[in-house]
């Protein structure tokens, strides 16, 4: 059984087959609302129909963002990467980039080459010490549940930097929403049933399930909670299929450029990539959906608009 929550600037809902009903709590963040499951299971009252609420983010800042780097094999694939060898890559995202999922995504004036990164969010709901092993068996006592996001990316900061944080963390990097949809075990357990898709101006550009992830979220928790304590709200985000607007050059290219100062190799991969039409330029419109086929599980669908920043 899953639990939809959607969250306004002054209320947090629970969907219901009637509609939307306000949740009786105090909590002003994530981790509080998750603390409050009694008032969760209590929400009833008028409902609302969804689509007449004005929804923010059900995740709420601050909290950590920790992203999955390569972690599907169409993605690695894109990437002129070896699925196979591909080795588990964390990286962090500051909460600062969090957005609604209808709010627009602001595209900073210096970067050239924005890119789209359709997502599985797991949403943190008990503390993970650093050391807690994570299995099959307990993950829902640590996972609340799911949210669809977008790891927004500035492409021409990130690789030539080689890091990530700077070029996925600009305010609005991360549109999230519009639900958390609550899980037990029997929902966690059909994560890879899970279709993830993206399209820019109607026209679709990913299109897999879960099942195409190289690491899943117990293995990934496990190993991520080596090193990393993550607490109630924190937010994972779990990798994006292939079809990004960014592609790993032709071998022969790519092995050309090999023997090019790391500036002018550089220079001409982006050189390249002006001529490639889908990366994100203002006023396209970027809409997201994960389900399953049968809509058992639906994160709903973000529909986003990009500007440039004034």
């Amino acid at each position: 059984m899953s639990t939809a929550i959607l969250r306004t600037r002054d209320a947090w809902w629970a969907e219901t087959p009637r509609g939307a009903v306000k949740i009786n709590t105090t909590a002003q963040t994530t981790a509080g609302l998750l603390a409050d499951r009694d008032a969760i299971t209590a929400a009833g009252g008028p409902a609302v129909p969804p689509g007449d609420l004005d929804l923010l983010s059900p995740i709420t800042a601050p909290c950590r963002v920790v992203a999955q780097a390569v972690n599907f094999r169409s993605h690695a694939t894109d990437s002129g990467i070896d699925p196979d060898r591909v080795p588990a890559a964390f990286f962090r995202k500051t909460s600062g980039s969090i957005s609604g999922p209808y709010a627009d995504i602001t595209k900073p004036a210096h970067v050239r080459f924005l890119d789209y990164e359709v997502e599985i969010g797991l949403v943190i709901g008990a503390e993970i010490p650093v050391g807690t092993t994570i299995t099959a068996a307990n993950i829902a006592d640590y996972v609340a549940g799911l949210v669809l996001s977008n790891d927004v990316s500035a492409r021409d900061l990130q690789l030539p930097k080689t890091q990530f944080f700077e070029s996925k963390s600009y305010p609005t990097f991360t549109p999230a929403g519009p639900r958390l949809v609550l899980l037990g075990a029997a929902g966690l357990a059909r994560f890879t049933d899970l279709r993830l898709q993206t399209w820019v101006n109607g026209k679709l550009r990913q299109d897999h399930t879960a099942a195409d992830m190289i690491i899943g979220p117990v293995m990934a928790l496990n190993i991520l909670s080596t090193f990393q304590a993550l607490s109630p709200g924190d937010l994972l985000l779990t990798g994006t299929p292939g079809g990004t607007a960014l592609k790993a050059p032709p071998k022969p290219v790519e092995l050309l450029a090999g023997l090019l100062p790391a500036h002018l190799k550089w220079k001409a991969f982006f050189g390249r990539q002006a001529a490639n039409p889908d990366y994100l330029h203002h006023g396209d419109v970027v809409e997201l959906q994960v389900a399953t086929p049968d809509g058992t599980i639906d994160l709903g669908r973000q529909r986003t608009t990009v500007k440039e920043a004034s």
